[in-house]
C-alpha cells in the first residue's frame, strides 16, 4: 500500500513507502518541541548579536559610524534574503529537514568564528593609545575574518528560517491531524509567541551580559544557545516526517518568462475561444486573464502532437507552461508596486545603529542603581508590536463594532496604509527628539564628547520606539495577509517570503542612502550629518530626509492601492452593502 502523495505544483510530496508501524508513528505533536526549540534558540542567539554590534565595531574595530552601519545593513540584507534562497533549495533539492540541520551547523560555525574575534587579540586592531588618541584601523585579514563570520551566520540563520515553520506543519499533516485544524492553529500561535519571547530574551538578558560582563561572555552565550539548538534538531531525527523535495514554484515562474519570450512571435487572437491553452488536470482555470496578455503566449498549445506527451504533460516545460503558472506570475507582478512601498518602510526599520548611540548619551537609570543598556531600548518596539496585536483584536475592533452597530473590519490595504502613516510619524519624532537632545548636549558642553551623558531622560525615546512597533505590526501583518489572500494557494511559500525579501532590499537601500547623504554633506571639509560624533553630526536632518521619503511613499501607496482595485472578497462585500 502506498501513501497518498500531493501533486500540487510547488509543494512537497511524500515518497511512496510501505506503511509499517514505525512509519505511521512518525511526526505528530511530539516532534514540535525539537523544531520549536531549534527555531527559538537560533533566533535568540542571532538576535542578540545585532543590538550592540555598532558599539562593538566602533569601539573594537575603530570604525566610523558610516562604515559600521554599512556592515550591519549588508549583514541584515543577507539574513533577510537568504530565506528565499533557502526555501528554493529546500523545496527543489535538499528537503526541509536537511536544510534546517545544515543551516544549524553553519550558523554554529559562524557564531563560533565571530566569538573568536572577541577572544583572540590578533583578530581585531590593537586598542587606541589614549594619550595621543591614535587608533589603528583593522587590517585586511581582520576585516575579512569579521565579515566572513557574520556572513556565515546570516546564511545559516536564513536557511533555518526558510523551512522551520513549514517543517513543523509537515508533522501535523497525517490523517490523525487532518481533521484537527486546532492543532495546526495552536502550532502557529506557539511559534510566533515563542519567536517574540526569544527577541525579548535577546534584547534584555543577552544584551545585559554583553554590556556588564564583556564581549567574550556576551558573544559566548549565543554560541552555547546555538549549540543547544543544533543538538536539539538532530535529537528528534527518528521521529520526523521527512518529505521528498519536488520542483519549486519559483522554477515554474521562471519557466513562464522563458516560454513567453520563446513564443514571442505568436499572435494573440482577439477570440480567445479559438486558442488551445495548456491546463493542469483538474484545474478550474480554463483560460488566462486578459491582463499582461503577452504572458499568455507561454501557455498556448501550437501543435498538440508535438507540444504534449501522451499523458497530457508538456514535452518542454520551458516552452509550454500551464494556465495556472501564467496566472501565478501575473498575481506576483500585480502586487509588486504595493510591495515596493513596504520596502521604503523597511528603510526606516533598518535604522538600528543611531538609536543605540543616541540612547547611550541619555540618562537611562531606573532608580539609583540600575541602568538600562542602550541597546535594550529596542525591546519597546517588540512590546509595542505585541501590544498592538492584542489591542486590535480585543479592544479596537469590538469597540468600533459596538459604536457603529455592525461588525467592523479594516482591510489589509487599510492596515498597510496606516502602518506607513505611523512609520512616517516615527521618523519625524526621531528627528524632533534628536534636535532637542543635540541642543541640550551642546549647551551642557558635550560638543566634542560623544560619550558624555546629558541630563535628559531616555524616556523621550519611548514614543519613537512605540510608533515603530505599531507601524511594523500593522504593515507587516497586513502585508502577509494581503499576499496570502491575493495569491493562489500554491503560492503560499512565496507569499511568506516577500516580506523578508522586502526587508533585505530595504537594508541595501538604507546603506545606499546613508552613503549618499554622508558623501554629500561632508564636502569642503564640513562635518558629515552621519558623523561618529552624534553631537557634531546632524542626525535630526538625516531623519527629516527619511521623513520626506516616507511622505512621498505614502502618496505612492495611495495611488498604487487605488490602481490595484478591490482585493479578493471585497467585491462581494460591496455588492452586499449596495443591495437593499
Amino acid at each position: 500500500m502506498e501513501k497518498n502523495s500531493s501533486t500540487v505544483k510547488g509543494e512537497m510530496v511524500e515518497e511512496p513507502l510501505l506503511l509499517h508501524n514505525s512509519e505511521t508513528q512518525k511526526g505528530g505533536l511530539r516532534t514540535l518541541p525539537f523544531i520549536l526549540g531549534n527555531a527559538v534558540l537560533m533566533n535568540a542567539a542571532t538576535a542578540a548579536l545585532t543590538p550592540n554590534m555598532i558599539l562593538y565595531l566602533m569601539n573594537e574595530y575603530h570604525m566610523d559610524m558610516t562604515t559600521g552601519s554599512n556592515i550591519i545593513y549588508i549583514w541584515s540584507a543577507v539574513t533577510n534574503i537568504a530565506p528565499v534562497v533557502g526555501a528554493f533549495m529546500a523545496d527543489s533539492f535538499v528537503g526541509r529537514f536537511q536544510t534546517i540541520g545544515l543551516g544549524s551547523v553553519v550558523t554554529l560555525v559562524g557564531m563560533f568564528l565571530f566569538w573568536l574575534t572577541s577572544v583572540i587579540p590578533q583578530a581585531r586592531p590593537p586598542p587606541c593609545v589614549d594619550s595621543n588618541n591614535i587608533c589603528r584601523s583593522a587590517e585586511m585579514f581582520q576585516l575579512f575574518f569579521l565579515c566572513f563570520s557574520l556572513g556565515i551566520v546570516a546564511i545559516g540563520a536564513g536557511t533555518i528560517k526558510s523551512s522551520s515553520l513549514a517543517f513543523g506543519s509537515d508533522q501535523l499533516k497525517q490523517e490523525v491531524y487532518q481533521g484537527n485544524a486546532r492543532a495546526m492553529e495552536r502550532y502557529f500561535s506557539w511559534y510566533y509567541a515563542l519567536y517574540a519571547l526569544s527577541l525579548v530574551v535577546a534584547l534584555t538578558c543577552l544584551v545585559y551580559i554583553q554590556v556588564n560582563m564583556g564581549w567574550t561572555l556576551g558573544f559566548g552565550a549565543p554560541v552555547l544557545l546555538m549549540l543547544f539548538a543544533t543538538v536539539l534538531i538532530y535529537l528528534g531525527t527518528p521521529f520526523y516526517v521527512k518529505l521528498k523535495p519536488k520542483s519549486s514554484l519559483i522554477t515554474g515562474l521562471f519557466q513562464v518568462v522563458v516560454a513567453a519570450y520563446r513564443n514571442r512571435c505568436l499572435r494573440l487572437s482577439s477570440e480567445s475561444a479559438d486558442i488551445l491553452y495548456h491546463r493542469n488536470k483538474g484545474s478550474t482555470i480554463v483560460r488566462p486573464s486578459e491582463k499582461l496578455r503577452f504572458l499568455n503566449k507561454a501557455c498556448i498549445v501550437q501543435d498538440p502532437q508535438l507540444d504534449l506527451s501522451p499523458d497530457g504533460e508538456a514535452t518542454d516545460p520551458w516552452r509550454l507552461c500551464t494556465v495556472d503558472q501564467v496566472e501565478e506570475l501575473k498575481a506576483l507582478l500585480k502586487v509588486v508596486p504595493i510591495w515596493l512601498t513596504g520596502v521604503v518602510l523597511a528603510i526606516n526599520i533598518s535604522q538600528s545603529s543611531f538609536p543605540v548611540l543616541q540612547a547611550k548619551t541619555m540618562d537611562r537609570h531606573i532608580g539609583s542603581s540600575f541602568e538600562i543598556p542602550a541597546a535594550s531600548f529596542g525591546i519597546f518596539i517588540v512590546i509595542s508590536g505585541i501590544l498592538w496585536i492584542v489591542l486590535y483584536d480585543c479592544l479596537i475592533l469590538p469597540v468600533a463594532s459596538k459604536l457603529t452597530g455592525k461588525p467592523v473590519h479594516f482591510s489589509t490595504k487599510q492596515r498597510m496604509g496606516f502602518g506607513l502613516v505611523l512609520s512616517f510619524l516615527s521618523v519625524l519624532v526621531v528627528a524632533v527628539v534628536e534636535g532637542v537632545r543635540r541642543s541640550i548636549a551642546i549647551k551642557q558642553g558635550h560638543f566634542d564628547d560623544p560619550e558624555g551623558v546629558i541630563r535628559m531622560s531616555a524616556v523621550w525615546l519611548l514614543p519613537q520606539n512605540c510608533l515603530t512597533g505599531f507601524a511594523e505590526a500593522l504593515n507587516a501583518i497586513g502585508q502577509n495577509e494581503f499576499y496570502i489572500s491575493e495569491f493562489p494557494r500554491s503560492m503560499s511559500s512565496i507569499a511568506a517570503s516577500l516580506i523578508g525579501l522586502g526587508m533585505g532590499v530595504g537594508n541595501l537601500l538604507a546603506s545606499f542612502l546613508m552613503n549618499t547623504i554622508n558623501d554629500l554633506t561632508k564636502r569642503e571639509g564640513q562635518e558629515s550629518w552621519i558623523s561618529s560624533n552624534i553631537n557634531k553630526g546632524h542626525y535630526d536632518y538625516y531623519y527629516m530626509v527619511l521623513a520626506g521619503f516616507s511622505l512621498v511613499n505614502m502618496l505612492c501607496y495611495i495611488v498604487c492601492s487605488r490602481a490595484y482595485g478591490p482585493c479578493k472578497g471585497e467585491e462581494e462585500e460591496v455588492m452586499e452593502e449596495e443591495d437593499p
